[in-house]
């Protein structure tokens, strides 16, 4: 029984006693009234009433009227059968997204809730626990962004890695992908893909994996003297590396990875998709838009940080380096590669010449002396002519 129905049922029982005590004169309509809260017209209407229609001329006719804002019964089965048949591992919010989105639905987040809720296909939350204040975000957007990566069985018996890059202030997802193991080529391909989309960022934040930092001893600070390849990029860019010391740091990726974890599973099984390629297309289209359009919010501060990228090819410096010395035969020994350097029109020869070994991600690879690029060599160190040089 609903609230006010139960006060109604008081009001009846109270009025009786009431409506007796004045009968046998031991109270005025007064005083009735006031001990009824109601005022003193009103409690003539009821004795009117009363006189007239006995105890059911009491009852407020609102409570026994249908609503005219109601659903209809036919819309509340529809919406409760599509959920059973096509979203029933989807929570109400993400079915509500669903709902507006794919199938028109114009009632509130509330009412799908309730309707949901009444017809026991989804739980009533847990409440919610103590208050925590949170850190606060960055003010401007560019300021400071997150990388995190989450193994999980995104689709049956596959577990890949999700590779998410973020904005602080925003909580944009710039860049999101599987990969099959996380490590320095995907964190590469995350920030190279910030880098070409918005530009240079301030600062870095990410956990202590083995590819962002070298830590000495488990568990505890990171050196940040000696840097990977990862690091080493950054540096060159200029951005600032900043380590998470804890999971709770890391409290908003976290977050993000429950709901993708959530989500993002049981949207590429509605779409029927299994294979990695299709996954990742899936996730540009479709579910990363999708995503910053319900989650992504305005920054604190008006304005950006991004500065745009305007030097060399980034991939040139978004990739492993190494520093090799020129063999006599004016080859570079490298992972078991001799790669010749070709003849130019600026030395003679190259011998005993300090230069660097590019690896880019797609295991192509490259001679820099300086500043200037020697030449290029496919994955089986093959030289590669120039783009526009025709064959002999």
């Amino acid at each position: 029984m609903k609230r006010a129905q139960v006060l109604q049922e008081i009001r009846k029982m109270e009025f009786e006693r009431l409506y007796t005590g004045w009968r046998s004169k031991k109270l005025t309509q007064e005083q009735a009234a006031r001990i009824l809260g109601i005022s003193d017209r009103t409690f003539r209407r009821y004795i009117y009433r009363y006189d007239d229609e006995g105890m059911e001329g009491l009852y407020d006719k609102r409570l026994t009227q249908a609503s005219h804002r109601r659903a209809p019964l036919d819309e509340v089965l529809d919406v409760c059968k599509l959920y059973q048949e096509k979203y029933s591992d989807f929570n109400v919010k993400h079915f509500y997204r669903w709902y507006q989105r794919e199938h028109d639905g114009e009632r509130s987040y509330t009412w799908v809730k309730n309707t949901l809720q009444n017809k026991s296909l989804v739980q009533k939350g847990r409440r919610k626990g103590p208050h925590r204040k949170k850190r606060e975000r960055s003010p401007y957007s560019g300021m400071m962004i997150h990388q995190d990566g989450s193994t999980h069985e995104w689709v049956p018996s596959k577990v890949w890695d999700l590779i998410v890059t973020m904005d602080d202030a925003t909580n944009e997802h710039y860049s999101m992908f599987f990969v099959d193991e996380e490590g320095t080529k995907s964190s590469f391909k995350g920030i190279g893909e910030v880098i070409e989309q918005h530009g240079l960022f301030s600062s870095f934040y990410s956990d202590r994996g083995s590819h962002y930092w070298y830590t000495p001893k488990a568990g505890g600070k990171v050196d940040k003297g000696c840097l990977t390849q990862f690091g080493r990029a950054m540096e060159q860019l200029g951005i600032l590396m900043i380590p998470a010391y804890s999971p709770e740091a890391r409290g908003r990726s976290e977050r993000m990875f429950s709901t993708h974890q959530d989500r993002l599973v049981k949207e590429l099984a509605l779409a029927g998709i299994t294979d990695m390629a299709k996954a990742n297309q899936y996730i540009k289209e479709i579910y990363m838009p999708n995503f910053n359009d319900e989650f992504a919010k305005p920054a604190p501060e008006e304005g950006s940080t991004f500065i745009p990228w305007v030097g060399e090819n980034i991939n040139d410096i978004l990739c492993k380096q190494y520093k090799r010395t020129v063999n006599n035969d004016n080859c570079v020994s490298f992972k078991g590669l001799s790669l010749q350097i070709p003849k130019d029109q600026y030395r003679c020869h190259y011998v005993k010449a300090k230069v660097k070994v590019n690896l880019y991600n797609d295991r192509s690879m490259a001679i820099f002396h300086g500043p200037r690029k020697l030449a290029t060599y496919n994955e089986k160190g093959k030289l590669l002519k120039p783009k526009g040089t025709q064959a002999a």
